[in-house]
């Protein structure tokens, strides 16, 4: 997760906060083992369509091989927001939008933007943590 944020830091822009490192059950695919998880805030100057190019890029650098939706995998970057914009292109979503159900995503970025304002929900992302339905076990690790 280190080497991923260096690269992103190198890549994308400067990283500006990082939640702690969360385990979490493997969700949609509950027969995969457990995952690492961690948000990171990133300061740049790229359109939101050039760190997704930079972002899979560091994903393929780093070994990272689509076999199924929901595998497991090496490494797994995903956009959740950028700035407060609303982007529905093809291959680009944001705000992430599976984001309000996966609590593995909610526990970290609440750690790092509890107030930020969910631009489609418009509620804070400790609001929309708070109202979460999904009971996946997670657990911090990291501080």
């Amino acid at each position: 997760m280190q080497q991923a944020t260096n690269y992103i830091n190198a890549e994308v822009g400067a990283v500006l906060k990082k939640s702690p490192i969360y385990e979490t059950q493997s969700w949609g695919k509950t027969d995969s083992p457990d995952y690492l998880n961690q948000v990171i805030q990133v300061q740049t100057d790229l359109p939101a369509q050039a760190v997704l190019e930079k972002i899979l890029g560091i994903e393929l650098k780093m070994g990272r091989v689509r076999e199924e939706k929901w595998g497991s995998r090496l490494i797994d970057i995903d956009i959740l927001f950028y700035n407060s914009d609303i982007i529905n292109e093809p291959g680009l979503h944001i705000p992430h939008p599976e984001l309000h159900n996966r609590r593995f995503t909610l526990e970290p970025l609440a750690e790092i933007a509890p107030e930020f304002i969910h631009p489609v929900l418009n509620k804070s992302i400790l609001q929309v943590k708070n109202e979460l339905k999904d009971r996946l076990l997670i657990k911090k690790l990291y501080f």
